[in-house]
């Protein structure tokens, strides 16, 4: 994607343009996104809010390259990600995003520490420097007691505190996250939301947020509202 947006001439971290998504429902056409445009630039923090069912999940599917559009197209810092055959899209997912959930998503046959590195092994770096990476993150979020401890032996706040440092050990410079307090009670929401607010400021990180939670949508930069298929900003 070369062109330049109204938000001036630095290439945006990620961008998706007349983004649509139709299924077959009984044989006839649903669509759940119609023609979605969203730009948004390195360090900016959004919120995209909607009615359950309304395609926040589906629109975050297709922003991170899980998924393929019926149409349109999503850029990742200039490069158009569905130009890419999948190996080749795996690579620039795995160096431009972090992705972060509603459920953790940890393997439960590795540690805190180990679940945290997977990803920077994944780049084929050694696995002494992903260890100190991940150690040093789960210091970070106040996990330091915790590296040792399997899935199972944590609490859901510190689950999804290890899956907030292990989107973060590749220092990418945009992260995803979808309804990542939706499954935790409200103190451990706001604690949680305030770590994924501060570790991405602090690292210049974009930061997409699907959420529910209309007190949190509200301390980002941008609320963007899902109806009809099309983003509204509010």
């Amino acid at each position: 994607m070369s062109e330049t947006t109204a938000r001036g001439a630095e290439t945006p971290v990620l961008e998706a343009r007349a983004l649509s998504k139709v299924y077959l429902d009984a044989g006839a056409p649903l669509t759940i996104l119609d023609g979605v445009d969203l730009t948004v630039m390195a360090g900016e923090r959004v919120a995209i809010v909607g009615a359950s069912g309304s395609g926040k999940s589906t629109l975050l599917h297709l922003l991170g390259g899980l998924d393929r559009p019926s149409s349109g197209e999503v850029g990742w810092s200039g490069q158009a990600v569905f130009a890419l055959d999948e190996a080749a899209r795996g690579r620039l997912r795995n160096a431009m995003l972090g992705f972060v959930y509603q459920f953790h998503h940890l393997l439960p046959e590795f540690t805190a520490l180990e679940n945290v590195a997977l990803p920077w092994m994944i780049r084929r770096r050694p696995r002494a420097e992903a260890l100190e990476r991940a150690r040093a993150l789960l210091t970070e979020v106040g996990l330091e007691a915790r590296l040792a401890h399997f899935p199972s032996q944590l609490s859901g706040g510190e689950r999804q505190r290890v899956a907030i440092a292990r989107a973060l050990v590749t220092e990418p410079p945009c992260l995803l996250a979808d309804e990542p307090t939706g499954n935790l009670d409200r103190a451990n929401a706001e604690r949680v939301f305030e770590l994924l607010l501060s570790l991405t400021r602090t690292r210049g990180m974009a930061l997409v947020v699907v959420t529910h939670d209309e007190r949190l949508a509200a301390r980002l930069d941008r609320r963007l509202v899902l109806e009809a298929g099309r983003l509204v900003a509010v």
